[in-house]
């Protein structure tokens, strides 16, 4: 993995209305990857505060948002 993909990786875990399922369509990481990434890349105590404010928040697994949400990130989130 490239560095920058994995700074684009970390930044989009931290992304409160990014899905796991865009991680993954975009870099190919499942959610466990991606936790034992940021288990690595993270300061223990950062990692905890990013998994206590994961863990259950609807934003971030597709399956608990609402149906009305398709997208997997803000429309403005990336500016052109």
């Amino acid at each position: 993995m490239l560095e920058h993909e994995k700074s684009r990786i970390i930044e989009m875990a931290w992304e409160d209305r990014t899905p796991f399922e865009a991680i993954e369509e975009t870099f190919g990481y499942a959610e466990k990857e991606v936790i034992k990434l940021m288990r690595r890349a993270l300061k223990p105590s950062s990692f905890r505060l990013w998994r206590e404010r994961v863990s259950g928040r609807k934003t971030k697994h597709k399956a608990l948002r609402s149906p009305d949400v398709t997208r997997g990130y803000c429309p403005t989130q990336y500016k052109r």
